[in-house]
């Protein structure tokens, strides 16, 4: 189904937040799966069909309360027909692909259905209410995954949390723009978890790093142990993982250098979770000369009477504020403290995690998803105290 005919007709799109396994076919609006009771007594599952009525991609009210059932006679849980409902039993051929075989009028008391939810799960409901008093968990709600075509989204099926959630508006302000993220590390693959949930056209990911046992602890998800033992690299593990969900995530196996460093300017945003002082100047450097925002994430954890304290960074830099970065030496560039239990590869996921979701909030700010009051650029969140402070506001 398309999914701008269901964003801009509500009563479709209720029908689908709630679970409902509905889809148009050859100008007939499908609900799929309803239970209901066969002669014999035993739980069946069929389909309703009704004419649907539209003006221009956008649902108006049924010009009909009578529908199409595809399926054997329905009947009441003791297996008598639901002649109250059936109004004719033939069999037809409405399309290729789309046959009935009974016609179903209950008229509301208002003498007419207002809308398509109204009416579909009004019958739903009357089929179903028999099936349950044979099986209780009976039900035409599935919330079956819905696919979605390249055209329609960059998903493989639809976002149903922005629908249900009422924020599909605000959530296509995300839809622009080729995103980068450096570093697939224990940040950067969460980064990478939050920002694949958006519609953000392309996610390019760069790390010339496999991915191996260690990496398991501190990354979202849970690699068997055959995907392991291949140590494959670290963007195509991810780019696998997360090719199941959406397009446009493109793996690049390598290090940023001299070499690779200009396909960066095809970036309109690009996140760095690099731990090597030396590597994130260069890159800094040249997403700088090339007018690219950017966000630099990192941490500092040490141990303090056999407990791990320390604090998490977020740095913001655009192409109106970079100043401060440079002034206030907020992104370390050296080769990193000795004492740093980050820095020795000793990595928390719960750490991680919060460092990527306070990155991917501001990029989301900067993009007007989220309110952005202070505007802040740079901002510490102390382990200890939970504490978090915003620094360099606009």
């Amino acid at each position: 189904m398309s999914t701008q005919l269901t964003s801009r007709s509500p009563d479709l799109k209720r029908l689908q937040d709630e679970g409902y396994e509905i889809e148009v076919k050859a100008g007939h609006l499908v609900l799929g799966h309803v239970p209901y009771v066969a002669q014999d007594q035993t739980v069946r599952y069929g389909s309703l069909v009704s004419t649907l009525d539209l003006q221009g991609d956008v649902t108006c009210a049924p010009g009909t309360h009578v529908v199409q059932f595809s399926g054997s006679t329905p009947c009441d849980h003791t297996g008598r027909p639901l002649d109250q409902i059936i109004n004719s039993s033939d069999h037809l051929v409405l399309a290729k692909g789309l046959e009935v075989d009974f016609t179903f009028s209950s008229k509301p008391a208002s003498g007419a259905y207002p809308d398509y939810y109204e009416k579909m799960a009004t019958y739903a409901a009357i089929l179903a209410s028999q099936a349950r008093v044979l099986d209780p968990e009976a039900t035409a709600q599935t919330f079956r995954v819905v696919p979605c075509s390249a055209e329609e989204s960059v998903f493989l099926y639809l976002d149903t949390a922005s629908s249900r959630a009422g924020i599909s508006a605000v959530s296509s302000r995300l839809e622009r723009g080729n995103v980068a993220i450096v570093g697939l590390g224990g940040t950067g693959s969460y980064i990478l978890d939050l920002v694949a949930k958006t519609p953000v056209p392309q996610i390019h990911l760069f790390d010339g790093d496999r991915f191996l046992q260690h990496n398991a602890f501190r990354s979202p998800g849970a690699p068997s142990c055959e995907e392991l033992d291949g140590a494959p690299l670290k963007v195509t593990y991810f780019a696998g993982l997360y090719s199941q969900m959406r397009r446009g995530i493109v793996p690049h196996g390598a290090y940023l250098d001299e070499t690779n460093v200009e396909e960066l300017r095809a970036m309109d945003f690009v996140f760095l979770a690099l731990d090597q002082g030396a590597a994130k100047k260069f890159v800094v450097a040249k997403l700088e000369e090339y007018g690219i925002a950017f966000i630099d994430v990192g941490m500092g954890v040490n141990e303090t009477d056999g407990a791990l304290s320390g604090l998490l960074r977020v740095t913001t830099s655009t192409p109106d504020q970079r100043d401060h970065v440079h002034a206030g030496n907020l992104i370390p560039f050296g080769a990193g403290d000795e004492h740093n239990e980050y820095a020795r590869n000793i990595q928390i996921a719960d750490l991680n995690s919060l460092n990527a979701t306070l990155a991917v909030i501001k990029w989301k700010k900067l993009l007007g998803f989220y309110a952005d009051l202070e505007h802040e650029h740079h901002s510490v969140y102390q382990i200890d105290g939970n504490v978090l402070t915003n620094e360099h506001l606009t």
